[in-house]
């Protein structure tokens, strides 16, 4: 399984190459299904993982002006200090057995594998469906909707520390709709947005857990090769039909996630 999970973690950097995000919707799976980690401590992981990944992603992004710095610092800063927020406090919180339903035990890890799958299936459908704002219009002054794009921040990072994912399919849509970003200056800029809250996110972590490092830097290090390799095929393959075919994938893996973490978690995960 281990070998599985470190082909996994090449295919994570590939698809942050590719689209600019999605990558991080599958760490955690990854962390827990394919090298048996804990759902919590997945969570804290994946922020690590995915930060990492993102920020050597920005670099040739950055490079070819793909990245607005104002608009990361605009979104950036509500988040970062949402994600820190919710790891430091909100998460360590939340206790072990929170209710049951019936026969279901819902525990702290099923809530935040129950969470993780409905997000993967928002992200799903909105990779599948065709982005109806793919007008390119960087001749117009960039309008900022202060207010909304604030919000979002937090909104973001409060998700992002619950469950670990870099919320690029959020960030994406919400700066093209709210900061006029043309996409590819959207995607450039949400990747520094995801490394900067995932890495500082993750700092709010590290009194909690003890942490398994090698497993942690060997899966960094297959992500950020994957990212280069994706950063490559990107100028050979049209980016539509990859964003669909990985949305497909995606929502299988959630609904996948939903069902068994629901009818068929035994309290092996737990």
């Amino acid at each position: 399984m281990e070998i599985v999970g470190y082909i996994a973690s090449l295919v994570i950097g590939v698809s942050l190459g590719l689209i600019g995000g999605g990558g991080s919707i599958l760490t955690v799976p990854v962390l827990v299904y394919l090298f048996g980690v804990n759902p919590v401590m997945a969570t804290a992981y994946s922020l690590f993982i995915v930060g990492a990944t993102s920020l050597v992603g920005t670099l040739p992004k950055y490079k070819n002006g793909e990245v607005n710095i104002k608009t990361a610092v605009i979104f950036g800063i509500p988040s970062i200090a949402a994600v820190y927020a919710t790891r430091a406090f909100i998460v360590p919180a939340i206790p072990n057995h929170i209710f049951t339903v019936g026969n279901l035990a819902i525990t702290k890890s099923l809530l935040m594998m129950l969470l993780f799958a409905v997000l993967m299936v928002i992200a799903a459908v909105s990779m599948i469906r065709k982005s109806a704002d793919k007008t390119e219009d960087s001749n117009g002054v960039q309008i900022f909707n202060y207010p909304l794009i604030l919000l979002e921040g937090a909104i973001v990072g409060v998700l992002t520390g619950l469950v670990g994912a870099g919320g690029g399919f959020l960030i994406i849509p919400a700066l093209v709709l709210l900061s006029k970003l043309p996409m590819k200056q959207a995607i450039g800029t949400s990747l520094l947005i995801i490394a900067a809250k995932s890495l500082i996110g993750f700092t709010g972590d590290l009194g909690h857990y003890t942490i398994n490092w090698r497993l942690l830097f060997s899966v960094t290090a297959l992500a950020i090769a994957g990212i280069f390799a994706g950063n490559y095929f990107s100028k050979k393959i049209s980016a539509d039909s990859l964003k669909k075919g990985f949305g497909w994938f995606v929502l299988v893996m959630g609904v996948y996630i939903l069902i068994k973490e629901l009818f068929f978690s035994s309290g092996s995960m737990h």
